[in-house]
């Protein structure tokens, strides 16, 4: 075959090649976005959608800085878009091509983390709090002390998440769940260390089934992870402690260098639609930031005070930021809590 043949046919096939698919990669929670959900944006727009999983902010901020690429969106919870956008690993979003903005409830269009949704789209909210097994735990649980109660010994586990378990142990002691004060953080390191005897250990992934289970008498967990639990258990109660527990939000950023930039926009689009914010909330039992999606809900959840706690309940609860220069005292303090015996 002759070079000007051999590259006639190339260019012929090249031709007759379809295109490449559309695309899109996502870095995000797991347990938030379910399975149906992508796969319905996936047969509706023919994007192909591969889902990364992370299972805490810090391990997420860590990964994209060490210089992960290939992600178009994130899932950064708020105190993390803080961090993101000043390290610049996001980039200001452009509202216009968000064709379903407008149906975000009007209490999270201009959130204290992102005035004006510059860097971050919410999409679901929950809170921290604990929850325990009547089966075990006989007596009505209304405070974080509960986790401290010797009754419960080897029974017992902490989210694996630093800023989750300073939570409890920051509010068990009186303080703001979001200090920066040296002092107060220490306090809350000795308290988390003193715990450690009564631990069976710390988990982030499936503390719900051990609770569920009975394995757990009592845990430290995010609202939604538990509540899917409790729909097999009756017997697993959650409650946000009388200290006040934590208020959050998780929702999407665009990265900075995202390749696949019109597929983004048409997925935060297509999640912000009544009826797929309905149907996440349904599966995940996640609150969900599109109010219309509310009317859309089975009675059981949209009534469920777990899932849409009260004003009055919200207003005791904190809410996480940044606390800037402080997280030095919360990393050091975390490794004394994790190395203590």
């Amino acid at each position: 075959m002759t070079r000007t043949l051999a590259l006639a046919v190339l260019l012929g096939a090249t031709a007759l090649s379809p295109a490449a698919a559309a695309q899109l990669n996502i870095f995000g929670w797991a347990d938030e976005m379910p399975d149906e959900v992508l796969a319905d944006f996936e047969a509706e727009t023919g994007i192909t959608v591969t889902f990364d999983t992370f299972d805490s902010n810090e391990s997420m901020i860590a990964r994209l800085e060490a210089g992960a690429s290939g992600y178009d969106l994130v899932n950064p919870s708020q105190y993390a878009v803080q961090i993101l956008a000043g390290r610049g690993l996001i980039q200001e979003l452009d509202h216009s091509r968000i064709e379903t903005i407008g149906n975000i409830a009007e209490a999270f269009r201009n959130v204290s983390y992102d005035p004006g949704n510059v860097h971050s789209i919410p999409y679901v909210w929950g809170t921290t709090g604990l929850a325990y097994n009547r089966s075990c735990v006989t007596e009505p649980v209304s405070s974080w002390t509960a986790l401290w109660d010797e009754r419960y010994r080897g029974r017992i586990y902490m989210l694996d998440n630093m800023l989750a378990a300073y939570i409890a142990g920051l509010q068990v002691n009186g303080f703001n769940a979001n200090s920066s004060d040296p002092e107060e953080i220490a306090k809350a390191t000795e308290t988390l260390i003193a715990q450690k005897p009564l631990l069976a250990g710390y988990n982030a992934t499936n503390f719900a089934d051990l609770v569920s289970s009975g394995e757990a008498c009592l845990v430290q967990s995010w609202s939604g992870s538990v509540l899917q639990a409790i729909e097999t258990n009756p017997d697993v109660v959650y409650v946000l402690p009388e200290e006040g527990g934590t208020m959050w939000i998780d929702g999407y950023s665009l990265l900075t260098g995202a390749q696949n930039v019109d597929e983004a926009y048409a997925f935060l689009s297509y999640i912000l639609r009544p009826e797929v914010a309905a149907k996440t909330t349904e599966l995940t039992k996640v609150a969900t930031v599109v109010l219309e999606a509310r009317d859309l809900l089975p009675e059981s959840i949209a009534r469920n005070s777990a899932i849409y706690p009260s004003d009055e309940v919200l207003a005791n609860a904190d809410f996480i930021l940044d606390v800037g220069e402080a997280m030095k005292f919360y990393q050091d303090g975390w490794t004394r809590v994790k190395s203590a015996q």
